[in-house]
């Protein structure tokens, strides 16, 4: 049988611990910052499917359950919310307007959200057409 001589590494040096350390602190670092991300993405996204929702629920009872006329408000002490409406006009050549008994109008809702004024404000419009009656 043939002995080695013992040698006189018991374990690691200082060095590779600290190379092994700076190295799990940086992924870690990265890690984080993605997982911030992920979530700073999601919370707009929610602000966002909020936004869509108070404006598609504004356009449906525009004219409905409520007058056809500009309108204004606040939803949540945070999305601003204006309806916006405008006649539509045909091409006089192509349609008889003093026959007409119902007009066209457009309506525009916007809603909006954040620092009012500032470049990280946010906002969403949706634009229908809507039928108004003329004999009212």
């Amino acid at each position: 049988m043939i002995l080695l001589p013992p040698t006189k590494q018991q374990g690691f040096s200082l060095l590779e611990i600290l190379i092994a350390f700076s190295i799990l602190a940086l992924s870690l670092g990265i890690l984080l910052k993605i997982f911030s991300a992920g979530v700073n993405t999601a919370i707009v996204a929610e602000d966002y499917t909020l936004a869509i929702q108070i404006a598609q629920s504004k356009m449906a009872t525009i004219g409905v359950s409520s007058p056809l006329q500009p309108a204004s408000g606040v939803e949540n002490d945070q999305y601003y919310w204006q309806v916006e409406v405008s006649p539509y006009t045909f091409n006089p050549d192509q349609v008889d307007l003093s026959e007409l008994t119902a007009a066209l109008v457009k309506v525009k809702v916007i809603v909006s959200w954040g620092d009012a004024g500032a470049a990280n404000d946010r906002r969403v419009e949706i634009t229908s057409m809507k039928l108004l009656n003329k004999t009212l």
